[in-house]
């Protein structure tokens, strides 16, 4: 055989082997384009799933607030109309009470006018015992303090009858040996007050303060002397009339 014939199938058989190469490359190379095609082609239907579950969650949850929402209208009318009826109530109970409240409040006023009255007079009354008190007291410091052996029987009926429960007693006994002192020693004195002052007050009992001097001459002394006393006196009201019940000369 001829050497060209030779090169030339040489030629051929190396070609044909080529292009068989060629292919399988190609073959090899296109089979993963056309799973990452595939890839591809498939991602956006998995995008696409998502997407739609995404709304249809937010569907749902919108579906979910508005029934939400109006349940919370609901419940505010409701309340709303709750408290419309509570404060009709209130309302309705005010008015049928007002009379009462009303009445109540004219007996409080009266009651209170009543006591306001009652203490104004009360304390008009004390003022009033207390004053005559005070003068009854200071004609009875005169009284006792004031004393003539030339009219003794005139001076112990005065000391007597200004005088009542205690200090009566204890005069009326001692009165006796007292009346034969003054004669004795031709004893004379005469009582000046020179201050006086109600210390506590009722309307039936005056306690008053004295302060009194009293010119005092006797055989042993004829010049007078002052001797001046402190006298706390207890007046009591007996039938309308201010009398010494106690007499201290501290």
């Amino acid at each position: 055989m001829p050497d060209n014939q030779i090169e030339d199938r040489n030629d051929s058989t190396t070609t044909t082997e080529t292009d068989t190469e060629v292919a399988e490359f190609d073959s090899a190379t296109s089979e993963p384009d056309r799973g990452h095609a595939d890839d591809i082609r498939n991602e956006p239907d998995t995008d696409e799933a998502d997407i739609g579950q995404t709304h249809a969650a937010e569907a749902e949850s919108g579906t979910t607030s508005d029934r939400d929402d109006s349940d919370d209208a609901d419940g505010s009318a409701r309340t709303a109309v709750g408290r419309g009826a509570v404060a009709r109530r209130i309302v309705g109970s005010a008015r049928r009470a007002l009379p009462f409240v009303a009445a109540l409040l004219l007996v409080a006023l009266a009651v209170a006018t009543g006591v306001l009255g009652w203490k104004l007079d009360h304390s008009r009354d004390i003022d009033a015992a207390a004053a005559a008190a005070l003068r009854a007291a200071s004609d009875y410091a005169v009284t006792l303090t004031s004393v003539d052996t030339a009219n003794l029987d005139a001076d112990f009926t005065a000391v007597l009858d200004g005088s009542t429960g205690e200090f009566r007693d204890v005069y009326t006994k001692s009165s006796s040996q007292l009346r034969q002192l003054l004669i004795d020693h031709k004893a004379a004195g005469h009582g000046t007050v020179l201050q006086a002052a109600v210390k506590s007050a009722t309307e039936r009992e005056v306690v008053v303060l004295l302060f009194v001097d009293q010119s005092v001459s006797n055989t042993e002394m004829p010049d007078p002397r002052i001797d001046r006393s402190r006298i706390v006196m207890t007046m009591q009201n007996i039938d309308g009339r201010w009398k010494a019940a106690k007499v201290d000369i501290p």
